[in-house]
């Protein structure tokens, strides 16, 4: 019977496999080794904090105090002191009035839009969300409405047409692809209009924008009743895991019905501690993200291609396999950048994604440029 299954499945995926292939679009997994000599613009450590001797000490004194694992979901045991004051840390930090945190960002996402949502409840989301939102839209059990990117007359359409009594609008701070950010003002102006609820990913936002509060919290937004934000834990506060932040009543449905929080063991207290930690030196050394802006308009100027409104710095390429070799030539020079190809780009094309963060040397910078710079005009 083994022999039978593993047969079926290989007639089955192999020739998915050979189409991958065939299209330059085949991801594998590539294990990195602990302390690479490597300038490291693919990752999300925005902040240059994941190994800050102050975060990692904070996550070791929560495994000798907690324990490896959270023991169980949150309603159960997996509550600790740590949670509580990481999720009123953050929603203080942003301006919210009460956080929940989440094992991770994905889940968030899934849990807020899912208990939400319902035959009651209309979705406007925009184009280019983030997967973890495509998929809460999918099982939110709502009748959900794509809108052109960042076309806030269309989510005024969607709104005003709907027949449902409640409605929720999606978008993200700064978009991940291609880095540009949300019209965040007119967003939640249009959902006020309407008696929407307004959900941002500030994934990519907090720690970088608004002096590290995130876009919500710079367009004033923060704090009102019909606006709800994500938080990533894993990008600039360097930890793992997800909080909603937004009003009190908010927490408490959520707690009662997100079934990715009721049904999944809670954030390990290593990872709330860190990123604890990661929050507090944030909020102390203020300045923090405007290396980051520094080093992606030089990233941007470099590459011939437009600002980031945040860390993401997006360079189109000539398709999948260009991009590949170009981030192949850069890693080959001690330079790691990302490759987006399909179906990862919200647009379908492919792409380098080049992450700044905070604390690049400008001799590490500049060999960066250099790299980047010529793996681009070899491939092209």
């Amino acid at each position: 019977m083994a022999d039978g299954a593993e047969g079926l499945l290989a007639r089955w995926l192999s020739p998915l496999a050979a189409d991958r292939d065939a299209r330059g679009l085949t991801r594998r997994l590539r294990p990195r080794a602990a302390g690479e000599d490597l300038i490291d613009l693919a990752g999300n450590d925005y902040l240059g904090l994941s190994r800050d001797p102050r975060v990692i000490e904070a996550a070791v004194a929560a495994v000798r105090d907690w324990g490896a694992g959270a023991t169980a979901s949150r309603l159960v045991t997996g509550t600790t002191a740590l949670h509580a004051e990481l999720e009123s840390a953050l929603a203080s930090y942003t301006g919210h009035e009460a956080g929940l945190a989440f094992s991770s960002g994905y889940l968030a996402n899934l849990g807020v839009v899912t208990a939400l949502g319902g035959a009651e409840t209309l979705v406007v989301s925009d184009a280019h969300v983030h997967a973890s939102l495509v998929d809460a839209c999918r099982l939110s059990r709502s009748r959900v409405e794509i809108v052109p990117h960042n076309d806030v007359e269309a989510v005024g359409k969607a709104l005003a047409n709907r027949n449902e009594p409640h409605a929720l609008v999606l978008a993200e701070s700064v978009y991940s692809v291609l880095g540009d950010a949300a019209p965040l003002t007119a967003l939640a102006a249009v959902a006020l209009e309407y008696d929407a609820v307004l959900l941002v990913d500030e994934a990519h936002g907090v720690g970088v924008t608004g002096s590290g509060r995130g876009g919500v919290a710079a367009a004033g937004l923060a704090g009102l009743d019909h606006v709800v934000v994500t938080v990533t834990l894993s990008k600039a506060l360097a930890s793992q895991g997800g909080v909603v932040l937004g009003p009190s009543v908010l927490r408490e449905h959520l707690v009662n019905r997100a079934r990715s929080f009721i049904f999944d063991t809670g954030l390990n207290p290593a990872a709330c501690a860190a990123a604890l930690a990661a929050l507090r030196i944030l909020a102390d050394e203020p300045t923090r993200p405007d290396s980051i802006h520094a080093t992606a308009r030089r990233l941007a100027d470099e590459c011939g291609v437009t600002p980031s409104a945040g860390a993401v710095v997006s360079v189109p390429m000539p398709g999948p396999r260009e991009a590949v070799r170009a981030a192949e030539l850069c890693l080959a020079n001690g330079v790691r950048v990302g490759s987006f190809r399909p179906p990862s780009v919200p647009d379908g094309i492919s792409r380098l994604r080049l992450t700044a963060r905070a604390g690049l040397s400008p001799a590490e910078l500049d060999h960066a440029c250099h790299t980047i710079t010529a793996a681009l005009q070899e491939v092209s």
